[in-house]
């Protein structure tokens, strides 16, 4: 586990080192620059009579021949286009595309090796977690432990799912933040010692429940961050837009993340793909508290709250499609849904008594 820790850490700062490189970028800035020069030079209403060759067309917009400063431009404005592996895919994922790199292949080296990092520490992770589970032989969800440590698994599997699918490897630097941060404290608080479950516990519904419940939790992080992000992006743009717009430091990131349209579009996909799934996962609960004690709901805290916690993702699901809740308010809504999932399983976990409370920490 701290090796696969260590390189998580390693993928995030390659992660981070992509976005500084990208916001470095030689071409891109000084490419800004030449079109921003040609624009204020050439006439708005001249245009040429017969086809210029790019260089002469520079060369004009710069009063002179293609020598000195406008042989620098045109060298410049000619140089090949870097084509990164992140630039976007076809298909109606091509919005979802963050311009990251700029067109640096320093930040797209970077990229790609801070996934490849991502790769490496998943195996490392699923490891620690098949080994977890042949010492104790059973499934390596019986405490708080092994459940934080599998929700992280399942986050960073839900992002190398959805890398292969749509062009979101900008999303990588903040899906692993969240990651690290639940596995250092899985392994300073949380960590329990391997030990037998109790006998309520020795069930195949173990296999059942939990593991759609932990794959429910880890693909709805991806959710909650696309909201987060759009809130950011949209209070960015409403920003700009002012007659004279404040910066702030952050705002090298905020101009290359997707447009707050296909944030919107991201968690609405990924909270209506998973809402089956938790659907099932507290039917599945509800059916294996009848076999454990004998009912199937009886509003222990832990059955409480995931009811709650499905209303308010079906009050999301249902406000975006029929309501016409996008922007704003759907993002807040989904925030809320996944703050009762949190508490769900932290909150009532460390500090609420219950039938749930048998494994302990």
């Amino acid at each position: 586990m701290y090796s696969a820790i260590a390189v998580y850490t390693l993928a995030f700062f390659a992660f981070c080192a992509e976005w500084v490189f990208g916001s470095r970028s030689r071409v891109a800035q000084q490419s800004a620059a030449l079109a921003e020069a040609s624009a204020e030079r050439v006439p708005a209403q001249a245009a040429p009579a017969r086809p210029v060759a790019p260089a002469a067309a520079i060369a004009a917009a710069y009063g002179g021949s293609a020598t000195g400063e406008a042989a620098s431009a045109v060298a410049i404005a000619e140089r090949p286009v870097v084509v990164v592996r992140d630039a976007g895919h076809d298909g109606d994922g091509a919005d979802d595309g963050g311009d990251v790199t700029r067109g640096s292949d320093r930040s797209d080296r970077f990229g790609r090796t801070a996934v490849a990092f991502t790769v490496l520490a998943f195996l490392l992770h699923a490891g620690t977690l098949l080994a977890r589970g042949f010492a104790v032989k059973r499934a390596p969800w019986g405490n708080m432990y092994e459940f934080s440590t599998s929700v992280a698994l399942m986050v960073v599997a839900a992002f190398l799912i959805l890398l292969t699918r749509r062009p979101v490897r900008w999303l990588g630097l903040f899906v692993l933040l969240p990651v690290i941060t639940t596995l250092g404290v899985a392994i300073t608080v949380l960590y329990t010692d391997t030990q037998q479950l109790v006998p309520a516990l020795h069930s195949y519904w173990l296999w059942i429940h939990v593991s759609t419940a932990i794959v429910s939790f880890g693909a709805l992080h991806i959710g909650a961050l696309a909201s987060i992000l759009y809130l950011m992006k949209d209070s960015y743009n409403k920003r700009m837009a002012a007659p004279a717009p404040a910066t702030r430091p952050w705002d090298t990131i905020m101009e290359r993340i997707p447009s707050p349209n296909s944030l919107d579009k991201t968690a609405y996909r990924v909270n209506a793909l998973i809402f089956p799934l938790w659907t099932f996962a507290v039917v599945a609960g509800a059916i294996w508290a009848e076999n454990a004690w004998g009912r199937y709901w009886g509003w222990d805290p832990k059955e409480t709250w995931s009811f709650i916690t499905w209303v308010a993702y079906a009050a999301y699901l249902h406000a975006r499609a029929t309501g016409g809740w996008k922007g704003r308010n759907a993002a807040w809504l989904s925030l809320l849904a996944f703050a009762c999932f949190l508490f769900n399983y932290y909150g009532v976990n460390m500090f609420i008594n219950g039938l749930h409370s048998y494994a302990g920490v």
